[in-house]
């Protein structure tokens, strides 16, 4: 009998997540498709609007700059209107916001008003990701760090098709707007899609019952209250209790700073990497441009491996292996001498960047059960503020010792991003589920 109790009260392991792709989880990858064409379209685009608009290169530079700007002020807000108007309107608005931003993009006539439009394309775009993130995890569960990154996969593959064709519109003789203003087109799109959606906890129709008290507690208001250990974790759900969350809530700070150092690595790669090719290869403009496109590729095939792998292994080991992918690509690229070799590198640190941000976000929100929106919120910061520091910084080191010598500043945030992932992968076994 003594036995027999104590098998009954063994914990019990609970089954592997699967990642079930329904109609709202795919409907809800959709807002990752309208960023990813305008943040693909529209950069390549900044030479010809400075050209256009008769502005210098450090004036174009200050659409990178609204851009952070706009997720600065999105970071708060983001919370404050999924409470007011529920995640669904919060998704419908982002878009539309987005659209908007666009236009006056696109119309403006002069410097100021591009820039205005980049903040309000910005703000939209950083409030209907950020809400998005939270809805997909909410609503995959266990499975959310497949969901994400596929999520993310979704975005950059369409991504890579923005540059054709801005390239395909500016040799048409119709310039680079048509090419970007698809992203119109696509926010409209997204918005009547996302309104649509069948009703779920995590994307209810109108706000729920209980928002108010929700709000005021500090937890979600539209979250599920589903607290549980990812399956193969080895603990029943009756264990977690306190403990668990206690032990995850130092993990927070550990995956903020590896979103730091994913966005970091990123955009310092992103806006740099044509100029290291060009100081130290014998390629052209044109040949040292498009190897760019090879990071986006291997973003791009990496992030449909590693969500199925990361419903096998943890999550955060696959981070920490992809910290160190990402020196690997590094170390390629800063000692090629030619362009293929340079384009191989960019494509393996492309394989270690394109699970970093999702991954991280993923681990960062299974942290914070029932406080997705306000660790979403501060997730959107802390990329906001790496996307207007670390070019910055990488730039001004190129000044100061050329950009060979810069480039040394990648395998340092790297190995910063390995030891946090790794250290968080220790304090969080297994991630809890929103």
């Amino acid at each position: 009998m003594r036995g027999a109790s104590a098998a009954d009260d063994a914990p019990t392991p609970l089954a592997r997540p699967r990642l079930v792709r329904d109609r709202l989880t795919l409907g809800l990858y959709a807002p990752f498709v309208v960023w990813g064409w305008l943040l693909y379209s529209f950069n390549p685009s900044v030479p010809l609007l400075a050209s256009e608009l008769g502005i210098t290169g450090a004036q174009a530079g200050l659409h990178g700059t609204a851009m952070a700007v706009g997720g600065l002020a999105a970071a708060p807000l983001t919370p404050r209107v999924v409470r007011r108007v529920g995640r669904r309107g919060t998704l419908v608005g982002g878009s539309l916001l987005v659209a908007l931003g666009v236009v006056g993009l696109l119309l403006g006539p002069t410097l100021p008003w591009t820039l205005t439009g980049m903040f309000v394309t910005a703000l939209g775009g950083n409030i209907m990701i950020a809400s998005t993130v939270v809805g997909i995890a909410q609503h995959t569960g266990p499975a959310a760090s497949a969901a994400i990154t596929e999520a993310n996969g979704a975005g950059s593959t369409v991504g890579l098709v923005g540059p054709l064709a801005v390239g395909a519109c500016v040799a048409a003789g119709w310039g680079w707007r048509p090419g970007v203003a698809v992203t119109i087109v696509l926010g409209i799109a997204a918005a009547v899609l996302l309104a649509r959606l069948p009703a779920s906890p995590a994307l209810p129709r109108g706000l729920r019952r209980g928002a108010a008290s929700g709000a005021s507690s500090g937890q979600d208001a539209d979250a599920p209250p589903v607290v549980a250990p990812a399956a193969g974790s080895g603990t029943s759900v009756g264990s977690a209790g306190s403990s668990v969350r206690g032990r995850v809530r130092f993990a927070v700070p550990l995956f903020l700073t590896s979103i730091v150092a994913a966005t970091a690595l990123e955009n310092a790669t992103t806006y740099w990497a044509t100029d290291l090719v060009l100081s130290r290869t014998d390629a052209g403009p044109g040949i040292a441009t498009a190897t760019a496109a090879g990071l986006i590729a291997g973003m791009s095939a990496v992030r449909f491996v590693v969500g199925p792998l990361s419903l096998r292994v943890h999550p955060a080991h696959l981070l920490a292996a992809s910290f160190g992918v990402a020196v690997v690509g590094w170390a390629i690229l800063w000692t090629a001498t030619d362009a293929r070799v340079a384009l191989a590198g960019l494509v393996v640190a492309g394989i270690g960047y394109g699970v970093q941000y999702p991954l991280s976000v993923a681990l960062l929100l299974a942290a914070s059960p029932g406080q997705g929106d306000r660790t979403q919120s501060r997730a959107t910061l802390a990329g906001a503020l790496a996307i207007g520091v670390a070019p910055f910084l990488l730039g001004a080191l190129a000044d100061a010792f050329g950009t060979h010598r810069a480039f040394l500043l990648v395998p340092v945030v790297a190995v910063v991003g390995m030891v946090v992932a790794t250290l968080g992968g220790r304090v969080v076994r297994r991630p809890a589920v929103l």
